[in-house]
């Protein structure tokens, strides 16, 4: 999302450090691109574990690219909020996301396409426009948001594990649109954690609240 700022810490680089030497031999002998989905709740650290995962694999030799949820939500960001606030169905995966246009980018990338089109949210101007990926060279693609667990084409799963109260500091540094604390985004933070809670049973690595590695599988 244009406008987004990320700051990798520490503990994400850990968490990265645990996960890619686990999966790099899959990585290699995949005779197609590989693709990591990062999934948790708001301000869990999905953006800057995927930017850690990517920077690892650079130092292994392996160019990737980041997929960001954000990019696919059907209405720009306080559009958004606004829909959430008139309409109490207007949440979730299947209503304001465009998966399927993730995972179709996730399939175009698997099959060998040079370029992908996709969406990209400007946050500041609460629109939504266009641009291209090149993926000449990219080995791996890592789609990371709230909902990427549910993406068909993901061959490694990993779930942050951290609920809105773990991640109520990180949410208060960045306070993106003036969203921490507000007692209404608290309520869909709820709901999110309610949506998503089985989906750390799809993962192949949970990173706990401490930003621990467990692998799954």
């Amino acid at each position: 999302m244009k406008g987004d700022i990320i700051l990798v810490e520490k503990h994400h680089r850990r968490a990265a450090g645990a996960i890619v030497p686990a999966i790099i031999d899959k990585v290699k002998t995949k005779p197609a691109r590989y693709i990591i989905s990062v999934a948790g709740e708001s301000g869990s650290g999905k953006s800057e574990t995927a930017q850690a995962i990517a920077d690892e694999l650079a130092k292994l030799g392996f160019r990737s690219v980041i997929l960001g949820q954000d990019d696919y939500f059907v209405l720009p960001p306080r559009s958004n909020d606004a829909r959430r606030r008139n309409d109490p169905e207007w949440l979730g995966p299947h209503v304001e996301v465009n998966l399927d246009l993730m995972d179709g980018n996730l399939r175009d990338a698997v099959g060998g396409a040079q370029e992908l089109i996709k969406p990209l949210v400007d946050y500041d101007n609460d629109c939504v426009g266009e641009e291209r990926i090149g993926l000449e060279g990219v080995a791996v693609v890592i789609a990371e948001g709230t909902y990427t667990s549910l993406l068909r084409h993901a061959d490694t799963r990993v779930f942050i594990a951290r609920s809105r109260r773990d991640t109520l500091e990180h949410r208060l540094k960045r306070n993106r649109g003036g969203e921490a604390r507000d007692p209404f985004v608290e309520q869909v933070l709820t709901r999110e954690h309610m949506i998503i809670a089985g989906h750390r049973h799809l993962a192949d690595f949970v990173i706990t609240k401490d930003y621990d590695v467990r692998e799954t599988n």
